[in-house]
């Protein structure tokens, strides 16, 4: 078995990996997958709706949106279309900030809430908003 090109190997770059698995394997069905260029991705139903790559630094997190979304995010510093799928409604945030995870979280649940079925997605709000 061959390595895969790239990685994710420095210091930063699996702390902020440690965090998005720690949100994204929290969902239900979720499978991280590690690809032929070393991109780490988080999948549901083999649709990824998270992607980290390290290519130098620092490390990059896609995420997939919304058009809506895409269109308010990529207005923001820090956000840029990710290459290649950008058309698709992927965004990148570059750097991942770490002190402001929420918002990391939240476009987290959000991109699994896009690619999931129904019933899983269902099973994620139920989750989430907690009862009155």
């Amino acid at each position: 078995m061959t390595k895969p090109k790239g990685g994710i190997t420095s210091k930063a770059a699996l702390a902020v990996l440690a965090r998005v698995r720690e949100v994204a394997c929290s969902l239900p069905a979720v499978v991280e997958a590690v690809d032929k260029f070393g991109h780490v991705s988080f999948r549901v139903r083999d649709k990824p709706f998270v992607i980290m790559e390290e290519h130098g630094a620092p490390p990059s997190l896609a995420v997939k949106t919304h058009p809506l979304v895409q269109e308010r995010l990529l207005r923001r510093p820090g956000f840029r279309r990710t290459p290649y799928i950008g058309q698709h409604g992927w965004v990148s945030v570059v750097p991942v900030p770490l002190d402001d995870w929420e918002e990391i979280r939240y476009l987290i649940i959000d991109a699994f809430e896009l690619v999931a079925p129904k019933r899983l997605r269902t099973r994620v709000r139920d989750v989430e908003e907690p009862e009155p």
